[in-house]
């Protein structure tokens, strides 16, 4: 009967038909002066608007889907959603000034704080979730911003390891349940009876940062250590830019596998760049011709002076880059002695030797020809 109804499919485990989680992790470049400096072209506000369209787009495409969104600041970085459950020190009811914290319920909402979910039947409930969250996060956040923190630069390297973090928790809580004949050890891994359970993938992760500012040479060893953790755990890290030069956000993209696309000469086409060249996950990209980038800025900036550079000194123990040759030729960071040789040394200029003239015969040259006989002299 099971030739005849085809009926082996209910014997299939209900991982092998069922949609892989995706989780995409957003990280939104809020600095300040670098809106600014692109406000007549992109305002902040409809950025926003295009990204919230983006996470929709994401979240239709499977009731598993899931998205984080960070905000990283020019001297934090701040989650959007899901909201924190730790306070913000910096925020008016943080508790940095000795204030007490407001209370908030199931949704991560404050005590008498109302918002559209109730009213708004067209919008479909996750969708004004996730909108109100970023929404109110974010004014919060600019509100609670001091001309102090108008810096140049922004923390990315904060938000990547928060990112790498939510990733690995929620990575943990799609792990099947680990089962064991050990009564002693109930939750011990089981090693022969399904040896490709451990190798399946429960989730497919990613992180995708908008960027507005160039990089910081100071946050260049925070951001690559963020950026080899997500190679080693296979998660891709794209990148949009749409201001500046994110050289090491185009390294991360080149390592892990990702997407960069520069979206300087027009930034108004936000949406079509989400939609076209970010919006597939990692297994679906396999199937897909993906942008490539042209030419990728591999530079490094030395461990010394925080200095962007071509070329320079490396230790051949920790591999820590410097601009110069440090004191007493010491690693600054391993404390190895660098063996220079003769670096520095003048070269040694050795004379060139003069060739010899052969002497003159009855007025014919030393220079002998291909013939091996002499002349013949008329008798």
């Amino acid at each position: 009967m099971n030739r005849i109804d085809a009926s082996e499919h209910y014997n299939e485990s209900p991982s092998a038909t069922n949609q892989i989680p995706s989780l995409l992790t957003i990280v939104i470049d809020t600095n300040p002066r670098a809106w600014a400096a692109i406000s007549d072209q992109l305002p902040i506000s409809k950025a926003i608007a295009n990204l919230l369209v983006f996470v929709n787009a994401h979240l239709a495409f499977g009731n598993d889907n899931h998205v984080a969104i960070l905000a990283a600041h020019p001297n934090r970085a701040v989650w959007l959603y899901p909201k924190s459950p730790n306070p913000d020190r910096y925020s008016k009811n943080g508790n940095g000034d000795g204030q007490d914290v407001e209370m908030t319920d199931v949704d991560g909402q404050q005590d008498g704080e109302t918002t559209e979910l109730s009213g708004s039947a067209n919008k479909y409930p996750q969708f004004a979730q996730v909108e109100t969250s970023i929404l109110t996060s974010l004014r919060s956040l600019i509100d609670s911003t001091t001309p102090s923190d108008l810096n140049p630069t922004t923390l990315v390297s904060g938000a990547l390891t928060l990112a790498l973090s939510y990733i690995h928790k929620m990575a943990h809580a799609f792990e099947p349940a680990k089962t064991s004949s050990d009564p002693a050890n109930p939750t011990s891994a089981p090693t022969a009876s399904d040896p490709t359970a451990a190798s399946a993938a429960t989730l497919h992760s990613r992180i995708f940062v908008l960027s507005v500012s160039d990089s910081e040479p100071a946050q260049y060893i925070p951001t690559m250590n963020a950026v080899f953790a997500a190679s080693h755990a296979r998660i891709p890290i794209d990148t949009l830019s749409l201001y500046g030069a994110p050289t090491f956000l185009q390294q991360a993209a080149f390592i892990t596998g990702g997407t960069f696309l520069s979206a300087a000469s027009n930034p108004r086409g936000l949406l079509s760049y989400l939609m076209f060249g970010f919006l597939a996950d990692a297994e679906a990209r396999k199937s897909l011709i993906t942008p490539t980038q042209d030419s990728v800025d591999f530079r490094a900036a030395c461990f010394c002076h925080r200095n962007v550079v071509d070329t320079g000194f490396v230790c051949s123990i920790c591999l820590s880059i410097f601009c110069e040759v440090p004191e007493n030729a010491e690693c600054l960071t391993c404390g190895t002695k660098l063996a220079l040789g003769n670096y520095g040394a003048k070269p040694a200029v050795v004379p060139r030797k003069k060739k010899k003239k052969k002497a003159r015969v009855n007025g014919v040259g030393g220079r002998e020809t291909s013939s091996a006989t002499g002349t013949p002299v008329p008798g």
